[in-house]
């Protein structure tokens, strides 16, 4: 299958196919921005494919400890991660950690591509698909930390139901999460706001850790949403959540 001029071909027989319509979860963001410079189209064809996770045969269980070239002591993972910039510096601050990242965005994932190139980073591997369509294929109890930062906040009541941070989203989260694991949630709409402590209050599977939400600590980088945010004059809060266990 060839690409035309100017596109950019993301699937590879080393990438994950996209599941049929009447199975993938409906994705309502943007996949595509401006048109991809030369540098970024190479990453995508390129690095993109060895990087790539690879759903297995329906039914069967991802063998995530098979998902990177060195032992790891833990796995963690941030569901849309925007340009990379925070799952890179997470990637490189901790080595012996394996991270996930999810993104559909293609300029996303070009940005973090180019940080894996610049930093020499080996411990991320990339599910360019909505994370939904991964989370059936992981096995229970996996992550020791999931990041959900600046997600869309769908602001309209309408949209709601769009809204990641969701009862259905946060029992697959609660599946995937180690007893003891942490669920961090950054965003600076007051309306995601109201939308997350009300939807965190109704878990009794997990307990809020956060403190001061709008203080992070010194292992939660800025991503470029935070800085915008800032710029313009909104305060973003930083949630922390412990997944209990029984």
């Amino acid at each position: 299958m060839a690409a035309s001029p100017g596109s950019v071909l993301i699937w590879s027989r080393s990438s994950p196919p996209p599941l049929p319509e009447e199975q993938a979860p409906r994705f309502f963001g943007r996949r595509r921005g401006k048109p991809l410079r030369r540098t970024g189209r190479g990453l995508v064809e390129v690095l993109l494919p060895r990087l790539s996770i690879v759903l297995p045969p329906a039914g069967e269980t991802l063998a995530v400890a098979t998902l990177f070239p060195d032992p790891t002591r833990a796995l963690w993972l941030e569901v849309g991660f925007g340009g990379g910039e925070h799952l890179a510096w997470q990637a490189a601050h901790h080595p012996d950690v394996g991270l996930i990242g999810c993104e559909v965005f293609l300029n996303g994932i070009a940005s973090l591509l180019g940080h894996i190139q610049r930093d020499g980073l080996d411990n991320i591997r990339v599910f360019p698909e909505d994370a939904r369509t991964l989370f059936p294929a992981l096995p229970d109890a996996c992550f020791e930390r999931v990041f959900v930062l600046f997600p869309d906040p769908w602001p309209k009541k309408r949209h709601a139901e769009r809204r990641f941070v969701s009862q259905p989203n946060l029992d697959l989260l609660a599946r995937l999460l180690i007893d003891g694991g942490e669920l961090r949630i950054a965003t600076d709409d007051p309306v995601y706001i109201a939308w997350v402590k009300e939807q965190m209050a109704a878990r009794t599977d997990f307990e809020d850790v956060t403190g001061e939400p709008t203080v992070k600590g010194e292992d939660w980088p800025a991503t470029r949403y935070e800085t915008k945010a800032r710029e313009q004059g909104r305060q973003p809060v930083f949630y922390r959540y412990l997944r209990r266990g029984g």
